[in-house]
């Protein structure tokens, strides 16, 4: 299929099921972060009514469209350049019956949807708080790695008012902000249920962690095993190289 790229706009194969995706070069380009939100999420349910909230060009929901029997899935997208790339690439890929793209702020979901109508919700929402840390020159990089126009609150908050009961809820982020995760997710009855830490390699502190709750789910803290990205020799681990289809 024939897609009209824009100005500093590729196409970059995922190189699973020949899946492609839409990116801008001055732009906020997805990461591993989200290729290991999709494998951690990758065993939802068949038929599941999932959202993807801040859906970015839309990796995460293209990716777990191939992953796993989902019904459909919502990617919601504030900037609006961003929001045309998920678009094309959604039709890119011939997904356009099961990923659906909105335009808007998660923070106006509460008018578009039923509480209580989704499935499973997945974010990468931005880590670092307004006003902390080195804020990037861009406005495109800014709002997605900032938390400019929604905070984290809000992320766990919307996520908890759409999730049926006993939903589940997806999440990766920093391990920095983990009390504040926890701390916001028993505030709105998502309770956490599984945690998975990502490291670099065996010699550094944990870079990521991988987050999994259900809505008013019964108290029990499960650690899967650490994830190492990268061997002693710099090369990708076994576990990155299966993820990304590799070996």
């Amino acid at each position: 299929m024939k897609i009209e790229l824009k100005e500093n706009e590729r196409i970059d194969d995922l190189e699973y099921k020949d899946l492609k995706i839409i990116q801008n070069k001055d732009g906020f380009c997805f990461g591993i972060d989200a290729v290991l939100l999709s494998d951690f999420s990758k065993n939802i349910k068949k038929g599941s009514r999932v959202l993807d909230l801040g859906t970015g060009t839309g990796i995460i929901s293209i990716l777990l469209c191939a992953k796993t029997q989902l019904k459909n899935i919502i990617g919601v997208e504030v900037q609006k350049d961003v929001y045309d790339m998920a678009v094309r690439s959604a039709k890119l890929n011939d997904l356009e019956d099961k990923f659906e793209i909105i335009n808007d702020n998660i923070l106006n979901l509460n008018n578009k949807f039923e509480r209580n109508s989704f499935d499973v919700i997945v974010t990468n929402p931005p880590y670092k708080k307004h006003n902390t840390g080195v804020e990037n020159d861009t406005q495109k990089k800014l709002i997605s790695r900032h938390e400019v126009l929604a905070t984290l609150d809000d992320f766990i908050n919307i996520s908890s008012k759409l999730l049926k009961d006993k939903g589940e809820f997806y999440m990766v982020h920093r391990p920095e902000r983990m009390v504040d995760i926890f701390s916001l997710m028993r505030k709105y009855k998502i309770e956490p249920k599984e945690v998975r830490l990502v490291f670099s390699n065996e010699k550094v502190p944990p870079k990521m962690v991988l987050i999994k709750g259900v809505r008013n789910g019964r108290e029990y803290l499960k650690f899967r095993e650490n994830l190492y990205i990268y061997k002693e020799d710099g090369l990708y681990t076994d576990e990155i190289l299966k993820i990304y289809n590799k070996i």
